[in-house]
């Protein structure tokens, strides 16, 4: 992995804007002593304890240099809406489509070169919403029984595993067939099996990718990325068979654009599928972990899934095909509890937005930030997701947190007022995740049929904590991965 000095060499070209001299009405600066980096080294060591230290000396408003760039954060969180609001002035487009052109290895998506083509892509995630969504669910939930009878049905002794091992590879092989096809060769999931080893090998360079250091620098992170890359080329696509709508949809949006060329379309498959699994991955094993690790967290889950079952007249187990519908997913109430409490333990982004011009942020309370063009304004949610006095012992896992009176809690305060935003681990506004519904359903489907199938339990005691390297992009990761055990329910 890079050292400081390449990080500092790849930095130079990021100009800092002139930021010694501050105008009337911005935020307090902090610099940082080494040229270019800033605070960027302590920022990536601990961004949690460091924002929540700036707080502490300069309040909810302040500017810290970060890698080149100057990021003012908003720190309460009744202030989020003005920034989310402010969708014309505040753009958060333009900075993803930079940053996803440059880690996939796709040009950018100028108005120029491909007219409305942001635009035509963007329709696309209609796919992901309303009956689409349904569809595409209950192919997930096909795919992952498949999956978890082809791989768990013989374990009628305890058969042990590592349990991030055995997330990413039941989460990456369901969500690949579900949307971009089965592949028909004997050797299917030894050939999907090889696509998950890469996209693994190419996952762990992301952080550096998205901090703008050259991948040139990142050992064979380039060649793999090309490798994955060509799987996705429509030679090799053509032959999987049931693929999804919304991967069918953006390939007919792509043949319409002849200055976009087949490698370049395959990068784009290979950025959805980063975007599909890259998050979900780490975020079922934190479900599941701390189900695990909570007796009475996986007693209360497990019996609302055999009550579900029970009251369907379905049977489970592996040879047993189970249906739910939309409104049975949502009505699990312990299971999504659950889930987003574990989402609210593990989730570490940042979003962000860029000034289109120089102008004023009129906040609550008369508050004004001065901003100038090409300004960055973050909201960090971690700081809100952790915070006392909107989560009562915030450290600890409480899988009913988001239950009151037996039904779904969605009214959380602070210093006695009500929170418009109290859980955001998929962003906001523009910059939101417009697969979270598909995400969701998919996470619960996985520890529906989990629970449902099997007995499970930790084979190893030993605390397992969170990887710091990719604060402020998404899901963070474990630190170690950790040994489970499971076996086939009488």
């Amino acid at each position: 992995m890079p050292t400081c000095s390449v990080v500092r060499r790849s930095l130079k070209h990021l100009a800092p804007q002139s930021c010694s001299l501050r105008k009337t009405g911005e935020p307090p600066l902090i610099n940082g002593w080494i040229p270019y980096l800033g605070k960027a080294l302590i920022f990536r060591k601990d961004a949690y304890k460091f924002l929540l230290d700036q707080q502490k000396k300069f309040g909810d408003i302040f500017t810290v240099h970060i890698a080149g760039r100057y990021i003012t954060f908003i720190m309460d969180p009744f202030q989020y809406v003005y920034v989310i609001r402010n969708s014309k002035q505040l753009e958060f487009h333009e900075f993803a489509n930079k940053m996803a052109s440059k880690t996939f290895d796709y040009p950018a998506l100028s108005k120029g070169k491909f007219p409305e083509l942001k635009e035509n892509l963007h329709r696309i995630y209609q796919y992901l919403q309303g009956k689409p969504l349904d569809i595409i669910s209950d192919h997930m939930m096909k795919n992952l029984q498949d999956i978890f009878e082809w791989k768990c049905s013989q374990a009628t002794d305890w058969e042990t595993e590592k349990m991030y091992k055995f997330c990413c590879s039941v989460m990456f092989e369901a969500s690949f067939v579900t949307l971009y096809g089965r592949v028909p060769a004997a050797d299917g999931h030894k050939v999907i099996s090889e696509i998950r080893d890469k996209f693994i090998k190419f996952d762990a360079s992301f952080p550096y990718l998205a901090a703008n250091i050259p991948i040139e620098l990142l050992g064979a992170t380039k060649k793999v990325r090309k490798e994955l890359i060509h799987h996705f080329l429509l030679q090799n696509m053509t032959k999987w068979l049931g693929g999804s709508k919304v991967v069918q949809a953006r390939q007919d949006i792509f043949e319409k654009y002849e200055l976009l060329g087949d490698y370049d379309k395959a990068a784009h498959h290979f950025a959805f599928l980063w975007a599909s699994v890259g998050n979900t991955i780490p975020a079922t094993f934190w479900a599941m972990y701390y189900l695990l690790r909570h007796p009475e967290a996986l007693a209360a889950v497990r019996d609302e899934i055999d009550h579900l079952l029970q009251s369907t007249g379905q049977e489970r187990g592996p040879t047993y095909n189970i249906h739910l519908t939309r409104e049975q997913l949502d009505n699990l109430v312990y299971l999504e509890s659950a889930l987003n409490e574990s989402l609210r333990m593990c989730s570490s982004s940042m979003n962000i937005r860029i000034s289109q011009e120089d102008f004023v942020l009129k906040l609550e309370g008369n508050q004004e930030v001065v901003l100038r063009k090409g300004d960055w304004i973050a909201l960090y949610p971690q700081i809100l997701h952790m915070d006392p006095e909107v989560y009562e012992d915030p450290k600890e896992y409480k899988f009913d947190r988001y239950i009151e009176n037996g039904k779904k809690k969605t009214t959380f305060y602070k210093a006695g007022r009500k929170l418009k935003y109290f859980l955001m681990p998929f962003g906001s506004g523009i910059s939101m995740c417009p697969g979270r519904f598909l995400a969701m359903n998919e996470m619960k489907m996985f520890l529906f049929i989990l629970l449902s199938h099997f007995d499970v339990e930790l084979a190893e005691n030993k605390a397992v904590r969170l990887d710091n390297s990719r604060m402020g992009l998404g899901i963070l990761l474990p630190d170690v991965d950790i040994a489970f055990r499971y076996k086939l329910r009488s």
